[in-house]
């Protein structure tokens, strides 16, 4: 089996148009309807059920804590649809509007009151509780997650210790709190379709900006997960409409199951920014490895194939020009779940709980596409072995470095296996990217 492999789009025209900032209610109906379609892949969610290469820190091994979030959930689903149902035969009944206002007001009450003290706790941030190894170089990160639908705090303590095991490095948790599946989801449609920001989508985006301005940190790594894909998108729409490029080059992203309908990352050419400069008046003075690449210079998608989250996500809006950009890596298989669907099959741990240098994911091969090929070869490779991170006059790295794109014929490799090309894969175990940044 090979992996789906879609390259980021760096040099689309800038002048397409962008379908997610038409009418919210136009959007809405279209994404209901593609929930619709999409419903073939529901089982994606939840299956395989097995295996639990993490332990207990998988979301669906039966672990005490586990099986209660479940059970909860299940209850929450029932309840929900219940209510739901329920509206359109009390309006046909013709039930009085005050009767119909105090039934929905206690309705909601209490299924706020369940997730609140069945589910979420209090705290809206977290941090990873695992011991991981100090480096010096980790003082000048900062890694943050945004979690996605149905993660009540033990859900997302879990995904934290997860990723700090994986990544050997203290990871900060902005709580997306969930209200229950069905609830989560009619969240999520309002998120995408009306670009409305929740009140941890507030917190997150001030959690980042302090970090971009603060001098102590040279990255900012940024992990979100299924719904934390939509909010993320519009913390990273706000950054960059307040946020100096430059001090955006220290945002990296990296998304699983992203539901988000967009994705924004805006590129500016060498000669544009003379413009710029030029309409003002002023002398062009350009320091061209700022300019070079896009914004935010790193941005990788992680999806599932048969997952009802990508398919309804991602996997539908990836191919639109100027709609999602960031490169995006396409597992076959179903799954959902962050921890055991996506980081166990992609991050794969080791009985130490450290992550193994090889797994079936990292090791499958990846079709690049020809006019890529071409592309990076021209930008710097035609000559080397090796794409040089430090290239200004090369947009977006393609593959990590070290990798020769050359075969031993001369000719150009139509075939690069995932880790080659994955940049998260090079923060595994504590370890960073060669790369000087």
């Amino acid at each position: 089996m090979s992996v789906t492999y879609l390259p980021s789009q760096s040099r689309k025209k800038q002048d397409v148009p962008l379908p997610y900032t038409a009418s919210p209610w136009k959007l809405l109906w279209a994404d209901i309807l593609l929930f619709l379609r999409s419903l073939w892949s529901l089982p994606g969610i939840i299956l395989p059920l097995t295996p639990w290469n993490s332990g207990a820190l998988d979301e669906l091994y039966p672990s005490k804590e586990n099986l209660w979030d479940i059970v909860v959930h299940v209850l929450l689903a029932i309840y929900q649809l219940i209510f739901l149902l329920s509206l359109p035969v009390l309006f046909i009944l013709a039930f009085p509007a005050l009767g119909i206002r105090i039934y929905m007001a206690v309705a909601l009450t209490l299924n706020w009151v369940v997730c609140r003290f069945a589910l979420n706790g209090s705290a809206r941030i977290l941090q990873s509780q695992v011991p991981v190894e100090h480096r010096p170089e980790h003082d000048r990160e900062h890694w943050i997650f945004i979690n996605g639908v149905g993660a009540g705090h033990h859900w997302l303590q879990s995904n934290l210790d997860r990723l700090a095991y994986t990544f050997g490095r203290n990871i900060t948790g902005v709580h997306n709190p969930t209200m229950g599946i069905i609830f989560d989801v009619i969240e999520c449609l309002i998120q995408r379709n009306f670009s409305y920001a929740t009140s941890d989508v507030r917190v997150a985006y001030a959690i980042i900006k302090e970090d971009l301005l603060n001098p102590k940190y040279k990255k900012v790594i940024l992990i979100l997960h299924s719904q934390g894909g939509v909010e993320g998108g519009l913390v990273i729409d706000w950054l960059l409409d307040e946020m100096p490029r430059e001090l955006l080059q220290n945002l990296e992203v990296y998304t699983f199951g992203n539901a988000a309908n967009h994705f924004n990352n805006p590129f500016k050419t060498l000669s544009q920014a003379h413009r710029n400069v030029e309409a003002a008046g002023e002398t062009p003075q350009v320091n061209p490895a700022a300019i070079a690449t896009k914004t935010i210079r790193r941005i990788e998608h992680y999806a599932n194939s048969k997952d009802f989250v990508s398919v309804w996500g991602i996997l539908n809006f990836a191919d639109i020009p100027n709609r999602y950009m960031g490169r995006v890596f396409v597992r076959p298989g179903s799954g959902h779940q962050f921890i055991q669907h996506h980081l166990d099959t992609m991050f794969t741990l080791g009985e130490d709980m450290k992550t193994l240098d090889t797994n079936e994911f990292m090791e499958m091969e990846v079709g690049i596409p020809l006019d890529e090929l071409h592309r990076l070869k021209a930008d710097g490779t035609g000559t080397g072995d090796s794409v040089d991170h430090h290239d200004i006059d090369f947009p977006y790295e393609e593959v990590n470095a070290d990798v020769p794109l050359l075969q031993s014929d001369g000719s150009i490799r139509r075939k690069m296996k995932v880790k080659e090309l994955s940049r998260l894969w090079l923060y595994r175990n504590g370890a960073s990217p060669m790369d000087g940044s």
